[in-house]
């Protein structure tokens, strides 16, 4: 996995639960999005943003839970962004 371009975000993660699961992938050699070294680092400005990503992906909606990931992984392929 590519290293982020903010090493001081990504060495220093508060204790909570992006830091478990960061550590969890890690040990597991396994890739993870990178956005959780920022939830991890500042949990305080990001809590808003993770749970106003999970209302979009998996509240209510005409469109399925599935079809949304879909259109954000397309999304996110366009913008060169790994999802």
């Amino acid at each position: 996995m590519q290293p982020m371009f903010l090493p001081d975000v990504e060495h220093h993660p508060q204790p909570g639960p992006y830091r478990d699961m960061i550590e969890a992938m890690q040990q597991q050699g396994l890739e993870y999005p990178q956005i959780w070294h920022l939830f991890g680092y500042l949990p305080s400005a990001t809590d808003h943003l993770a749970r106003f990503t999970q209302e979009i992906l998996r509240g209510p909606s005409p469109l399925s839970p599935g079809m949304r990931e879909l259109i954000a992984a397309y999304t996110s392929r366009r913008n060169d962004c790994p999802f």
